[in-house]
């Protein structure tokens, strides 16, 4: 180990940033160079420790050290970048880069308020997710932990309205307070634990698992189990397992930015990573294997198998309910939650190359899932169009963004060539190479990405294989859980149907006094967009009248549950280059790259060299090796 400042610096250069940009308030393009600045400096600091940690070398920043305050025997407030710090810090601060320009885009283009309050809450986000991927031990991961709760608050209730409060309030509920109480509990469970051997007191990562807690669980196998237990559930909540899901999707209320960068990258893998870190540097494979739970009719069972069990019944659930989604984020999120017991899964089967794969799942996902919401906004800015059932032929309006859009819901069914492929490809090496029970979970895999499909594939044939006029909502099953056959097309409205998701395609539920006026006014020429150059061609279906009205909205002001859809005339075809701003669409075109780059040359990919050196530290041999060894006499070999 090294000591070193960087870890720290990692953490604070986007800290700093957040009294840059709130002093810039009044000067939005100083504000949002602020944020590009930090977002570049964070990630030149993270990436300039990368070829030392490949080789082996470990950095360290301790308060203590620093200070010489510690909190109590054996806790310390204190920064690690290990392979797997690094691994989660160098995806999360590669991405904050062309989120930061997409977020200038979105922004303007809606011409949102509280701009500086968005972009600082979005530096502090970034703060904490650093900070949680160097944490060295579980005091600092749960410090941060809770941070990142607090932090991403008022991006979730962002546009302030009743919707987002409530989802604001359930969001922090859930992670801050459910989250944090399951954590906090855990940990103090294996504070307790470590001090009853003569190591003394720890709570430090060790590859492969704590020396001290393996000593001391033969002791108390039963505290043990619970605070295994207790700490997947803590981090399960922003990993998003069922049945401690739902503030996800109603998280879905945010600015896309923040559904993008935070809800797949930093929030929700902040989630998968603590797993990671309970799995690989807490307990390890070895002690979670030789510390099985007794269940009645069935016997002996490794604490692995519960946690495979909730993470399968996650993926396929969740899976199942986005097929009936029509609100675009919506079906995105329940896609998050089940993308992410992937990762969960693939980290409890516990096999090598299980364990790769669901590693390497991380930023496959992020790639694929981030292409996908920043689709969404870029949509939603354009066009106002936020359910799919009104998406009908809108890939000739936009086709840059239905086009990578297509690219990353292929990555999210693990389709060849892109990255996605390689995660579950791995995944379901490993769990075929346990084979017995284990059959059941490469099922699962195999069943979710079919699911995959259904759910995606409609998205991509509405918008390049339909027309406005009349279109079919092909849903993947024709039945009220699945949706129905037929949704309404321009000019042809029926209050009486039933859309995609099971509700009516009338979405309004104002009175008459409330509901939009035929008349609108049109853009004044002289006015100046922030960043695009084009109306929006977004339009409020009128279903009283059976008419659709032209609606201009560059100020948020509008109802997202009626405005929406074609124009009356049929989408107007636009040139890749002319869909969108360049803020947006550049963000959208390199992100969709790299899912295919990594998918393409996974070899060449820091990302999977990375995955496979953390697997090599925690079973303690090459990973060539690893192969050669049977699963069960290589978990014995690295408990011993």
């Amino acid at each position: 180990m090294v000591a070193d400042i960087r870890p720290l610096a990692a953490v604070l250069v986007s800290a700093v940033a957040i009294v840059l940009i709130v002093a810039s308030h009044r000067r939005p393009n100083l504000r949002e160079g602020w944020s590009v600045l930090a977002a570049l400096a964070k990630f030149g600091i993270i990436a300039s420790m990368l070829p030392a940690v490949m080789d082996g070398t470990v950095y360290t920043w301790s308060l203590a050290d620093s200070t010489g305050i510690q909190f109590l025997d054996g806790i310390d407030f204190a920064l690690r970048a290990d392979p797997l710090g690094i691994f989660f810090a160098l995806l999360a601060s590669f991405l904050w880069i062309f989120t930061a320009f997409y977020a200038t885009g979105y922004m303007r283009g809606l011409d949102e308020h509280s701009q500086t309050r968005f972009f600082a809450s979005f530096a502090a986000s970034l703060s904490t997710a650093v900070g949680i991927a160097f944490a060295a031990n579980l005091v600092t991961i749960f410090v941060f932990y809770e941070l990142l709760s607090l932090v991403t608050y008022p991006l979730v209730a962002h546009n302030e309205d009743d919707e987002a409060r409530i989802a604001g309030r359930k969001y922090l509920t859930y992670t801050f307070f459910g989250g944090g109480v399951f954590l906090l509990a855990g940990t103090a469970m294996i504070y307790w634990l470590t001090s009853l051997v003569d190591q003394g007191p720890t709570l430090a990562f060790e590859a492969g698992g704590m020396e001290a807690l393996a000593a001391a669980a033969g002791a108390e196998p039963g505290y043990a189990q619970a605070a295994f237990f207790l700490l997947i559930a803590g981090f399960g909540v922003k990993a998003a397992l069922m049945p401690i899901h739902s503030w996800l999707a109603d998280a879905m209320v945010a600015p896309t930015p923040v559904s993008g960068l935070l809800h797949a990258v930093a929030v929700v893998k902040s989630g998968a990573f603590g797993i990671a870190r309970v799995i690989l540097d807490v307990y390890g494979p070895g002690l979670i294997h030789d510390l099985p739970l007794d269940v009645p009719g069935i016997g002996e069972v490794g604490l692995n198998i519960p946690v495979a069990l909730v993470a399968a019944f996650t993926l396929t659930a969740a899976s199942i309910i986005a097929l009936r989604k029509d609100h675009l984020k919506r079906r995105l999120a329940y896609s998050t939650t089940a993308q992410l017991s992937y990762i969960v899964l693939g980290l409890s089967l516990l096999h090598p190359y299980a364990v790769v794969g669901a590693l390497f799942h991380i930023p496959a996902h992020a790639f694929a899932k981030l292409t996908l919401f920043f689709c969404a906004g870029a949509i939603h800015v354009e066009t106002h169009t936020d359910y799919i059932s009104e998406m009908a032929g809108i890939g000739k309006r936009m086709p840059l963004t239905m086009t990578a859009f297509t690219v990353g819901a292929a990555g999210m069914a693990g389709l060849p060539p892109i990255a996605g492929f390689v995660s579950k490809f791995y995944m379901l090496i490993g769990a075929g190479d346990v084979g017995g029970s284990y059959w059941l979970f490469a099922g699962a895999l195999l069943l979710s990405a079919v699911l995959n499909i259904g759910y995606f594939w409609p998205v991509v044939y509405t918008a390049f294989f339909e027309s406005e006029d009349r279109h079919n909502a092909k849903p993947f099953l024709e039945f009220p859980l699945g949706g129905v056959l037929q949704s309404y097309g321009a000019g042809e409205p029926d209050d009486e149907h039933v859309a995609a998701d099971g509700g009516e395609t009338n979405r309004s539920e104002t009175s008459d006094a409330e509901q939009p006026s035929d008349e609108t006014e049109a853009p004044d020429e002289e006015y100046e967009y922030a960043v695009d150059e084009y109306p929006s061609d977004a339009e409020i279906p009128d279903r009283s009248e059976g008419e659709r009205v032209s609606s201009v909205d560059h100020h948020g002001d509008h109802d997202d549950h009626l405005t929406g859809g074609p124009p009356a005339e049929g989408w107007q075809r636009r040139s890749p280059f002319a869909e969108s701003t360049w803020l947006m669409l550049a963000p959208i075109a390199v992100i969709a790259a790299g899912a295919i780059v990594l998918g393409i040359g996974p070899d060449y990919a820091v990302f999977l060299e990375l995955a496979i050196r953390i697997v090599e530290a925690v079973f303690g041999m090459p990973f060539e090796e690893l192969t050669d060894v049977p699963f069960d006499e290589l978990l014995t070999e690295v408990n011993d």
